[in-house]
């Protein structure tokens, strides 16, 4: 859980999860750049339209909240706060 939070790239995960965060990465850091071969990608790791599309829902409702968050300074929940006790018992209860 926490290689996946810090850097996924170094997680042990399937070719089709590498390729939803990829997918991700790319679309909440160049936007922009997002073409129809991305999502040609994401179908040939088997993912149907209905998948792609939340795929790109929960990128883009994690983007929206980070930057609203981030916007009017609010403090994350301390489960999501490295280094708290919460998140320390978030990990292990995710790891089960």
């Amino acid at each position: 859980m926490e290689a996946i939070r810090t850097d996924w790239r170094g997680a042990q995960l399937t070719e089709r999860q590498q390729a939803m965060l990829a997918f991700s990465e790319k679309l909440t850091h160049t936007p922009g750049e997002m073409k129809e071969a991305d999502v040609a990608e994401l179908r040939g790791h088997g993912l149907s339209d209905e998948q792609i599309l939340a795929v790109v829902l929960v990128a883009a409702f994690f983007n929206i909240a980070t930057r609203v968050a981030d916007a009017l300074g609010i403090e994350l929940d301390p489960q999501f706060t490295q280094g708290t006790p919460e998140y320390e018992t978030f990990l292990k209860a995710g790891s089960k």
